[in-house]
């Protein structure tokens, strides 16, 4: 994507030139996109269609760390969970904006990394980059990209339409990120005890590659649509999924019944998580950025979504209450708390 290999300060090319030249090769897929990069705004048209949108900011020492984040896993990144926001509204995404803040001892090498992280997923979600803007920083590295998509109105799902013996469902599985960053820190802190020691995360890849390039489920929605279910309410857990199923239950003014043994975890995420002493259902339920899509849908859909491997019935809706509550696998009954991510938490 970029040729030039020697250490480029960022002050050479000033700001339009810096976009120009790190826009420059990103192609136009989406007919809805009529003007992208180069002028005062781009210009969409989704017919009759809604618009969605959706924003996220990522700060350097808050939502990433450089010690252990290549720039194009990072870049990546940045792109799909935005994306996975259109996609937990049952839509389709199709434009991003992406805007950054660097500070000076980033040269332009760097950030051509980035930016070949963000071509990468633009091309694997199949969007448009159509705008943004840079400016310096004194805060280290901001990216703040959004995320523009649309879909018929009788096709989006919002949070609150779950209804009582809905059933609950989540794709994929779930805690694996949160173990992989707690496998990083590790060896980011034994790093900088004795520099001389080397990373040990052999065997380890599934778990990394859900912290540091997860996948947004664009393919759940394309699967729920082909086989003609929509769900009744749907998020994507980015914050846990205590979290998110109290999201839901919250806005729906429903309880829930969360079994345990159906929460799906990969084997490689529970075997890590009891090497660090933690229990592989609350990294489940509390770990955050897996990015998968958790929904609810009428016991009637049941037999179309049964024998998929990649979606996972782990409970239903009760009335409000009931609260939300985490049937364990000894058949205890516990109160489920939102223990996940805050931004604002010290």
């Amino acid at each position: 994507m970029f040729e030039n290999k020697e250490r480029t300060e960022i002050e050479k090319l000033g700001e339009f030139g810096l976009i120009k030249h790190l826009t420059q090769n990103f192609s136009i897929e989406q007919t809805s996109t009529n003007k992208g990069v180069g002028d005062d705004a781009a210009v969409l048209d989704f017919a009759k269609e809604k618009t969605l949108i959706s924003t996220d900011m990522l700060l350097e020492g808050i939502h990433f760390d450089l010690a252990y984040t290549p720039f194009k896993h990072l870049g990546y990144k940045a792109i799909q969970v935005n994306l996975s926001d259109l996609y937990a509204m049952n839509g389709i995404a199709s434009q991003v904006t992406v805007s950054i803040g660097l500070s000076s001892r980033f040269p332009l090498e760097t950030v051509e990394e980035l930016y070949e992280g963000i071509q990468l997923a633009c091309k694997k979600f199949g969007v448009d980059l159509v705008g943004g803007d840079t400016s310096a920083s004194k805060q280290g590295l901001v990216i703040s990209v959004t995320s523009i998509g649309h879909a018929n109105e009788k096709d989006i799902c919002y949070r609150d339409g779950a209804q009582e013996g809905d059933l609950i469902c989540v794709s994929g599985d779930l805690g694996a990120a949160y173990v992989g960053l707690q496998l990083l820190e590790r060896e980011k802190k034994i790093y900088l005890e004795n520099p001389n020691i080397q990373p040990d995360l052999e065997g380890k890849d599934y778990i990394i590659e859900r912290q540091l390039k997860p996948e947004a489920r664009k393919d759940v929605v394309e699967f729920l649509k082909s086989i003609k279910v929509k769900p009744s309410a749907m998020i994507d857990v980015s914050d846990g999924l205590a979290s998110e199923i109290k999201h839901i239950c919250e806005q729906s003014k429903k309880g829930c019944h969360i079994y345990e043994e159906k929460i799906p975890i990969d084997p490689m995420t529970y075997d890590t998580a009891r090497e660090f002493g933690l229990d592989p259902t609350v990294c489940a339920l509390s770990g955050g950025e897996d990015y998968e899509l958790l929904f609810t849908i009428k016991q009637a859909d049941y037999d179309k979504v049964k024998d998929s491997p990649d979606i996972s019935v782990i409970g239903h809706i009760t009335d409000s209450p009931s609260g939300c509550q985490l049937i364990t696998k000894s058949g205890n009954q516990h109160e489920i708390k939102a223990q996940g991510w805050n931004a604002f938490k010290a």
